[in-house]
């Protein structure tokens, strides 16, 4: 239905246009990075009006901390999923070598997602928050499995194993990320003593 001549627009009612700029910002950023993502890029990207994002959003950077706050909560049940089934360190060396290796359902878009989100909480103190909540969650799912300070370990092991993984020329096979995940996980056999 278009209006008269010299009306004012009938108003389409949308009320998914919020989540849809959300979604789209994370498209923006995968493709762009967030240094190059603008108002006019996600209103393009979510096809709304320009002045829908002021509308719904105080700011680009509310916009960007809800769209990033949306990704780890996604990522975060992604990773507790992919941990359901896991009941012993054997299980956990499979599941993270999986993990790491790509087999968890994550891909390229959700990876820069990630590492752009790290990079802008590096700029951002107010970003860490989401970072902290992301990796509190992930640590949650390991101390299932392993003490505290192995979590720890082994949560930063997987995310630089992933980094390595995606940016090196000659990447770890997955028979030595195994490894490297193995003897992370499972006690190392106590040293022999002289008889």
């Amino acid at each position: 239905m278009t209006a008269a001549p010299g009306a004012r627009p009938v108003r389409r009612y949308d009320p998914q246009r919020a989540d849809r700029i959300i979604d789209a910002a994370l498209d923006v950023i995968a493709e762009h990075g967030v240094p190059n993502t603008t108002h006019r890029l996600i209103a393009a990207a979510a096809d709304v009006p320009l002045g829908s994002l002021t509308y719904h959003f105080a700011s680009l950077e509310e916009l960007r901390a809800r769209a990033f706050t949306r990704h780890a909560a996604r990522m975060a049940e992604a990773y507790e999923a992919h941990f359901r089934d896991v009941r012993d360190a054997d299980d956990v060396v499979e599941a993270v070598t999986a993990l790491v290796h790509g087999d968890a359902g994550a891909d390229p878009r959700d990876r820069a997602i990630a590492y752009e989100l790290y990079l802008a909480a590096l700029r951002d103190p107010g970003l860490r928050s989401v970072t902290e909540s992301w990796m509190r969650r992930s640590r949650g799912v390991l101390e299932r499995f392993v003490d505290p300070t192995t979590t720890r370990g082994v949560d930063a092991l997987i995310e630089g194993l992933v980094m390595h993984r995606i940016l090196s020329t000659d990447p770890v096979s997955r028979d030595q990320t195994r490894e490297i995940i193995a003897r992370a996980v499972r006690p190392a056999a106590p040293p022999r003593t002289g008889a």
